[in-house]
């Protein structure tokens, strides 16, 4: 029985306040600070997808794929006062050979900052930890000018992503 609670037993919880934090930068008396906690508040999550005026999912399905994500990043402010989430993505991953990286966002009162590039930069080098070296995400026309400035390509090879929706 002890062989199967090493892969059934609960995940050690995290706090931004732990050591997965790095501190970014300071700006004023507020600090940013990335973290790889896979712990994130729903509602303050919800609030930063709200900024950018993505539509809203059910929070019980943002939860799951939350859940059964491989990895997430976060940037946190952090005031004398308070912390709030102002940065995130997240990874769905085989652990082996690929990952896609999915709700790349930054609160618009940060962006063009080089934070999107950053959070860019922090997933690839975790995924590099695990040597998956296949790496791909889906953007919207508008954003595509910069993942191209970070490194990521249009359709290596000629391959066409395919996709099935419900009818």
């Amino acid at each position: 029985m002890k062989f199967w609670k090493f892969f059934f037993k609960n995940k050690k919880k995290c706090q931004v306040n732990e050591i997965n934090k790095i501190f970014i930068q300071k700006i004023g008396k507020d600090n940013l600070y990335l973290s790889t906690c896979k712990k994130v508040n729903l509602e303050e999550l919800e609030r930063l997808c709200d900024s950018v005026g993505w539509v809203r999912r059910p929070l019980k399905k943002i939860k799951f794929a939350l859940e059964n994500s491989f990895l997430m990043v976060s940037i946190f402010q952090i005031t004398e006062a308070n912390k709030r989430l102002i940065g995130f993505a997240r990874v769905t991953s085989d652990g082996s050979f690929n990952a896609t990286i999915w709700d790349v966002v930054i609160h618009p009162d940060f962006q063009k900052n080089g934070l999107g590039k950053l959070l860019m930069n922090q997933i690839v080098k975790e995924l590099r930890k695990h040597d998956i070296s296949t790496i791909t995400l889906f953007a919207d026309p508008e954003v595509v000018k910069f993942y191209k400035h970070i490194g990521f390509i249009i359709d290596p090879d000629g391959v066409k992503g395919m996709f099935w929706y419900p009818i």
